[in-house]
């Protein structure tokens, strides 16, 4: 009985993940070993990294928030303890933007809960 290989799926698989190897340096675009593995690696760091980026943007707004509370002479703990205690639900993404972007909005922030 003769060899079954099924080379239009293999051929599709191949060029699927050539066609995601798209733009990439050297052998890694073209040739099907290496753009294979160039391909896997990169899925996995995609895959990690979107939950990076969360934790990423979560530590840059602190920063942003710690910068804006400090001119007013607190710091994040404490500026973050009292806008929970007085009970303003804006989340750290809205604090980091007035801080940023409205100094005096987040001043009146500051100011309500001092």
């Amino acid at each position: 009985m003769p060899r079954s290989v099924n080379s239009v799926a293999s051929r599709a698989r191949r060029k699927r993940v050539l066609k995601q190897a798209k733009g990439y340096f050297g052998r890694r675009k073209n040739v099907w070993t290496v753009a294979k593995n160039a391909v896997e690696k990169a899925m996995a760091y995609a895959y990690r990294d979107r939950k990076q980026k969360k934790r990423n943007f979560r530590a840059l707004w602190i920063m942003r928030i710690n910068a804006g509370a400090r001119l007013h002479g607190m710091s994040y703990s404490q500026f973050m303890g009292k806008v929970k205690a007085a009970g303003i639900e804006l989340n750290r993404k809205v604090l980091a933007d007035l801080a940023m972007n409205h100094p005096e909005a987040f001043a009146a922030i500051v100011n309500k809960v001092k």
